[in-house]
């Protein structure tokens, strides 16, 4: 009876779970990646836009990421907003492409990214929760206004649950296996 809020409930819940994943590939594991310059916004004509779409950022080595504008009058507004980003290394231009070289990570430096995956995977458990309970408050407001039978929407309720428990040890899954990657280098 309520399956298309089941489904709607296990398409938030995957997005939920893209989310974390994209905010881990922010996080440093030891290896530069392009994707750590996602959340990079650069004033560029007047107006912020993503780091994406006025460069092309490549990894040349496994510890440089070079930034190379569509533009060259733009070098001088990504090295700023890479300044301003607070990213722990100093952005080098020479005119034609920015380097950011990455610093060797130390023991407690990892411990310390290690953590910040338990907060981020916290912080998207918490949200997977605030979408199961809207979805079973949903489901309580229409099986009334249909009149169903109460045992349909507990088990609907139920179902969502399961669901919810499902997608919070995957959540668990990838915390732990990026907390292992940074760990590991």
């Amino acid at each position: 009876m309520f399956e298309s809020e089941i489904a709607d409930t296990k398409a938030k819940f995957e997005k939920a779970l893209t989310a974390l994943g994209n905010d881990f590939k922010q996080i440093r594991a030891g290896q530069a990646q392009p994707s750590m310059l996602d959340r990079i916004q650069v004033e560029a004509y007047g107006s912020m836009m993503p780091l994406a779409q006025c460069a092309s950022v490549s990894v040349p080595e496994p510890a440089t990421l070079v930034i190379k504008p569509w533009d060259k009058g733009m070098l001088k507004a990504i090295e700023k907003a890479l300044v301003e980003a607070n990213l722990g290394m100093m952005p080098q231009n020479d005119g034609v492409v920015v380097r950011l070289n990455l610093p060797p990570l130390s023991t407690e430096r990892r411990k310390e990214l290690a953590g910040q995956t338990k907060e981020i995977a916290e912080k998207h458990k918490v949200a997977m929760r605030n979408l199961r309970r809207d979805a079973i408050k949903d489901i309580e407001i229409k099986a009334k206004a249909q009149k169903a039978p109460e045992d349909v929407a507990k088990k609907t309720s139920e179902k969502i649950t399961d669901l919810l428990k499902q997608y919070e040890a995957k959540a668990e899954a990838a915390q732990k296996e990026k907390a292992d990657s940074i760990l590991k280098f």
